[in-house]
């Protein structure tokens, strides 16, 4: 078959006139499912690995900054590949984006510092940005809006898989001493390896996606000032409790954020379709309304997702591995909603009311945690859990699929990004505030609980039996070191139990507040115009484009 144009040619043809049969597509989505899994799995693995990787370089002070760098790479990165895969295809971005994340594992296997390990861990991030949001984009390429569905629930079964693993792969390398005359710790990388040469090898061999290459500039003006107003914003989130939120250094930030979002809103105007994220898209409502949810959604969940395991992990004291089983409920219900929702969808057509249900599941499960305490039976939390995780399931993918199914096919790689980057920046913006509210208000529920208790016989008894404790007690705890919790595993119960009940109040402060938040995002949904689902995948879309377009020069 030969091209007459200059268009690039189609390396394979689907069946069907462009629709490609349920064993192609599965073969490609093994592919894409192995490269989300590297960054889902690897953040999980992360957070029950952190501590002693930390204890091990010898920088536990520095720690959040391995975090910090990853996320700056990451975020900033996502809508560069979203808009290099709308030029260049989404095949070269994809395997750049998995060749990235493999090189930055294995440099991080290597660091011999935590500051070596933040820069390393910062080309992961550049890696892990382009995973997730082109995984999505190269199934809107496939499939049409009404059958994707039915396939994105495979891509929550990832997350929720690696939610469940994570925690416990993670503590397994962590506690190792070696494996094979390795550092354990230095597994938790070199564990994606064998994982991203077979994600290389299947997208490479199966991925081929017919793409018409177009000739457009570039936005690295754009791009420089989104990291102008990224980076500054996302330290000072990740710092602004150690420095203190009014300090001159997160001033400084703050205003940083400011000249470039002026800078970025400026060039993006300038640069017109060139643009890095096309101002023209945030004209059209379903876009812009639906990203505003995203970023909404995103503060709420991720302030649930962080409370939980402070909860279980403090107030219940499982070890990290235990609050990633713990949490398996809610993954049970994510997978649930969104294989279950993904089916309705896909017969039905319709895809507003599962995420308006969705909201409002997650805004009731976030206030029934508010009320969990030091005594609450953990049956009743995994339950609540359970809960959540339904909310989450009806919530997530149908976003992006209202999001996909409203722009037009040329702007698909840069739309699905968004998505994934309003959403990832009102996490950052909720793991900081809800963060701030937790360690603002411990401190002084922590003291309550000791003064409630002061007259107590058996307090008072378990009190002269630990003077050393006793002693950091004066003032109302306030010489108590609550930067490193660990010394509540051996101190007596009774001693214990104020500072878990501090605890316990300050997480349900936090649960409140984030109900309240998902509520926000509840009472949007209901202004969101749903547009009916297309039939044809993003591949015919961009054929029927271009044979309207010809139309009229073939007609002169």
């Amino acid at each position: 078959m030969s091209e007459s144009t200059s268009r690039t040619v189609p390396e394979v043809q689907g069946e069907r006139g462009g629709v490609l049969s349920h064993r192609q597509i599965m073969t490609i989505l093994a592919g894409l499912l192995l490269g989300m899994l590297l960054a889902a799995l690897d953040m999980t693995i992360m957070g029950s690995a952190t501590k002693t990787i930390a204890d091990q370089l010898h920088g536990q002070t520095i720690q959040a900054w391995v975090t910090t760098a990853y996320l700056i790479t990451s975020t900033i990165s996502t809508p560069l590949y979203g808009k290099l895969s709308d030029i260049l295809g989404r095949k070269p971005m994809y395997l750049t984006a998995i060749t990235l994340f493999l090189a930055g594992s294995v440099l991080s296997a290597m660091a011999t510092s935590m500051y070596e390990l933040a820069a390393f861990r910062a080309v992961q991030g550049l890696g892990a940005g382009g995973l997730m949001s082109l995984a999505l984009a190269i199934l809107a390429d496939l499939v049409s809006p009404r059958e994707r569905s039915k396939y994105q629930g495979y891509f929550m079964a990832v997350w929720g898989t690696s939610s469940v693993l994570g925690p416990v792969i993670g503590g397994f390398f962590a506690g190792a001493g070696t494996i094979f005359g390795v550092d354990g710790w230095r597994w938790v990388f070199l564990v994606n390896v064998p994982l991203g040469i077979v994600a290389l090898f299947v997208v490479a061999r199966f991925l081929n996606v017919p793409h018409a290459r177009v000739n457009h500039r570039v936005d690295y003006w754009g791009a420089a000032a989104l990291t102008v107003m990224l980076v500054p914003l996302l330290i000072v989130a990740e710092q602004g409790r150690v420095w203190g939120w009014d300090s001159g250094a997160a001033w400084a930030m703050y205003g940083l954020g400011v000249v470039g979002l002026v800078a970025f809103v400026f060039v993006e105007r300038l640069m017109g379709d060139e643009a890095l994220l096309p101002l023209r898209l945030f004209r059209r409502p379903v876009f812009s309304l639906t990203n505003i949810i995203n970023f909404v959604m995103g503060i709420g969940m991720f302030g649930m997702m962080m409370s939980l395991p402070l909860y279980l992990q403090i107030v219940k004291g499982a070890t990290p591995t235990e609050s990633g089983l713990q949490t398996l409920p809610m993954t049970a219900g994510i997978l649930v909603a969104s294989m279950g929702s993904g089916i309705l969808i896909s017969k039905t057509g319709r895809y507003k009311r599962f995420p308006i249900a969705g909201l409002f599941i997650v805004s009731v499960s976030m206030f029934l945690f508010a009320q969990i305490g030091v005594d609450t039976p953990l049956v009743s939390t995994m339950l609540i859990m359970g809960l959540a995780g339904l909310g989450l399931g009806l919530c997530m993918q149908t976003l992006i699929l209202a999001i996909q199914n409203d722009v037009p096919a040329k702007d698909m790689g840069v739309a699905t990004s968004s998505a994934t980057f309003f959403r990832s920046i009102g996490g950052t913006v909720g793991t900081a505030v809800f963060l701030s509210i937790l360690f603002g208000l411990v401190g002084e529920k922590i003291a309550g609980a000791f003064t409630a208790v002061r007259t107590d016989p058996a307090f008072l008894a378990a009190a002269g039996q630990n003077p050393e404790f006793a002693k950091m007690l004066q003032g109302g705890g306030g010489g108590l070191d609550l930067n490193n919790t660990e010394f509540l595993n051996s101190l007596d119960p009774t001693l214990a139990r104020p500072i878990l009940t501090g605890f316990a109040e300050s997480i349900d402060t936090v649960f409140m507040v984030g109900g309240f938040v998902t509520l926000v995002a509840f009472v949007l949904m209901w202004f969101l115009k749903e547009t009916p689902l297309s039939d044809k995948s993003g591949i015919q879309r961009v054929a029927d484009d271009e044979a309207a377009a010809a139309a009229p020069a073939i007609a002169h």
